[in-house]
């Protein structure tokens, strides 16, 4: 689910708003137009939720929405359906506005009630309980992104790429990816049971996964033959800028020859954290990645300067779990500097999301530009293809073969002569 997966609150922008509102606006009138403010603090969460959502919304209230045929649609179930123990007016707004935004056909959009909400949160600082992957929707299908290392479903052998078909005994076919995690997560020393497709022409496979207690630990350095570092970035979150700066550190106190950089089977996060550790190697003001938005404006995003790193020869290992902001680090290096690009192709996913917090804790995730690399390349849905392709094989998975950062190694010494 990046996905810029969020934005820090700096960043945050207030546009599309009153588009979601119209859509809230539904619970107050139905709840209170014809009774007193107190009547309708009565209610509790779901009235509050409602006065707040009118007091926005009168502000800004488009004048060319009718909302005639979703009123009808509420009041026909309200006061009609069969079981009126099942209706949850908030679930209804909820599901309203997740309708809404679904209809956008964008996979990288989307509407989080409270409670995924607060999971979002949580995954960005690095710590939840499930089985340690990202999953996105590609070509409309419900595909895993990357695997984390380390975790439940890297140690049960899911792989970027592979298609899931089945959660536990429920069908992925429009499924959205707020619904698949939301079945997927559990708590720990639970089961799931994912059906997936490795191959097109392939038998589906059942993989079952304990879930666990996830730790993410962004930023891992060690050193290879010939004092080369290899830094492996597993995600771009809270604590990446600084775990990367500590790693880089030591890799100027120990004078290393050269640096694999290892952004394999990372699925993005904070754009900015993306430019921050661009600025480590490039030149100040370089031009790491610019912004499109709706009206065509771009919005460039320059190295910070302090780059340390500059001059020590670099390659970069990608593949196709590399998305998002991986793959703006990526480009940022290699149109700046001409770094090589080692492995596959990545995932493809060139547009940004912005995080707006809504009322009643719930948050809206929406795309509001796509990006292009310093030299201008749009790579949405087709990705970024390596300098050298090297696969990894069933049989060197099996095997602990690495034989991508080999390739890596021969190459950066090959650039250090």
């Amino acid at each position: 689910m990046n996905n810029r997966k969020a934005s820090k609150s700096s960043k945050f922008r207030q546009h599309f708003k009153y588009f979601v509102l119209v859509v809230l606006l539904c619970a107050s009138f139905y709840g209170g137009v014809f009774y007193s403010q107190y009547k309708i603090a009565k209610n509790n969460k779901i009235n509050v939720l409602q006065n707040l959502v009118l007091e926005k919304h009168n502000k800004s209230q488009p004048k060319d929405v009718n909302l005639d045929l979703f009123w009808e649609a509420w009041n026909l179930v309200t006061e009609k359906y069969v079981d009126p123990s099942k209706i949850d007016k908030e679930k209804m707004i909820y599901g309203a506005i997740s309708g809404m935004v679904k209809s956008l056909g964008d996979p990288f959009s989307g509407f989080m009630d409270p409670e995924e909400s607060q999971q979002f949160s949580a995954d960005m600082q690095g710590t939840f309980e499930g089985i340690g992957t990202e999953i996105g929707l590609k070509n409309d299908v419900l595909t895993v992104i990357a695997p984390i290392d380390g975790t439940p479903a890297e140690k049960a052998g899911l792989k970027a790429g592979d298609i899931i078909l089945k959660i536990d005994d429920a069908v992925t076919t429009d499924m959205s990816v707020d619904e698949a995690v939301a079945k997927i997560r559990g708590p720990k020393g639970t089961q799931v049971k994912l059906t997936i497709l490795r191959e097109k022409n392939g038998s589906p496979k059942e993989i079952t996964i304990t879930r666990d207690t996830i730790n993410v630990k962004s930023v891992k350095v060690e050193f290879k033959e010939g004092n080369i570092a290899v830094i492996k970035i597993s995600k771009f979150g809270d604590d990446t800028s600084f775990e990367f700066n500590k790693a880089a550190n030591e890799i100027i106190n120990r004078r290393a020859a050269g640096i694999i950089l290892d952004l394999r089977n990372n699925p993005g996060g904070y754009l900015e954290t993306a430019v921050e550790i661009a600025s480590r190697f490039v030149p100040k003001d370089a031009l790491v990645v610019a912004e499109e938005n709706r009206q065509g404006e771009r919005n460039e995003y320059k190295a910070e300067g302090g780059d340390i790193l500059k001059g020590i020869p670099v390659v970069v290992l990608v593949n196709s779990g590399s998305a998002s902001a991986s793959e703006i680090l990526a480009g940022a290096l290699r149109d700046n500097l001409g770094a090589k690009l080692v492995g596959n192709k990545t995932f493809g996913k060139g547009s940004v999301q912005q995080l707006e917090k809504m009322t009643g804790g719930s948050s809206l995730r929406i795309t509001i530009a796509r990006w292009l690399t310093p030299r201008g390349d749009y790579i949405m849905e087709k990705g970024i293809e390596p300098d050298v392709k090297i696969d990894i094989s069933e049989d060197d998975y099996n095997n602990n073969r690495d034989p991508q950062i080999d390739k890596a190694l021969e190459v950066l010494k090959g650039e250090m002569k």
